[in-house]
Formats: C-alpha cells, structure tokens, sequence
C-alpha cells in the first residue's frame, strides 16, 4: 500500500534516509534530523513531501519529492530526491508502486516531469529505472555547492 507520509512515519522515514546513506556510501553526510524533516515536511510551509511503501503495517520504503518547474514547458514538475525500499522487500513491487503514484499526481496536476538522480555505480537500480522507459540524461552534468565553498560564495 502507498499513502502520503504523516508525521507519526517521521523516526521511521529518518531511519530510511540513513540506510539509504549507508548503501550510497555516504553515511557521513546524513545529518538530517526528525525535527528538521518534520518542519519540511509537515511546518507551515512545506518544502518536500512524503510517500510511503506499507506492507502488512510496516513502513518498508519512501519517496521524497518537492516540486520543480520546467521554464521551457512553463508547468511545474516533480523531483524525486529520495526512493529506497529496505534490501529485504525489494521485488516486491514497492519501487514500482512509489513511483507510480507520483506519475499519477504529474498526470492528475498537469506536471509534465518527473525527474531524479542515481548513482552511476548503481546498476541494479538504473537497470530498475530503464525497465520502466525512464531516458538517462547523460549530457547534463550536476553539480553541488555546499558546506565551506557555499559559504565562501555566500560571502
């Protein structure tokens, strides 16, 4: 079962985040914390929004997702920051079923993407999205401001 995340899934989805981390091999770098993810998610202003995988009453994985918007189609979008299913439910569809309802939400909203990233060692998972005719955009490369160079730009 998919359902919009509530607060009470907050511990939960914070424990996802970190073994979603520990398999993208930067664990270090997860320093999000349930009070901070309750304010994005649920404050007064949400800036991100929550997804999650249930099976028989167990949170068993989760989408992350904010809007984008697309200048030249001029219509917003959905990324998807985060999707992880815990090792032991995966082939169980849940991937499948989290993206599907945000398709389902682009389609129902006119949003004209969905979009998102993956490591480029993480074959099982790129090989999970190609099977669903999701086009890898390799002539885009990312790139990332943060910690000390952030702040030095900051002024």
């Amino acid at each position: 079962m998919i359902r919009y995340a509530t607060p009470d899934d907050v511990p939960v989805i914070i424990d996802l985040i970190r073994e979603l981390a520990t398999y993208e091999q930067a664990a270090h770098e997860a320093r999000a914390t349930e009070e901070q993810l309750r304010a994005a998610l649920f404050g007064e202003s949400p800036a991100a929004f929550a997804h999650v995988a249930e099976e028989e009453g167990e949170v068993v994985g989760f989408a992350l997702w904010f809007l984008s918007f697309s200048t030249w189609r001029g219509v917003h979008g959905i990324y998807l920051e985060d999707l992880y299913v815990r090792p032991e439910r995966r082939g169980g569809g849940h991937g499948k079923a989290l993206l599907r309802e945000l398709a389902a939400i682009c389609a129902e909203r006119g949003y004209e993407r969905l979009e998102w990233s993956v490591l480029d060692w993480n074959e099982p998972t790129i090989g999970f999205y190609k099977s669903l005719d999701a086009e890898p955009q390799d002539e885009w490369i990312k790139f990332r401001l943060a910690d000390e160079p952030l702040r030095r730009l900051a002024g």
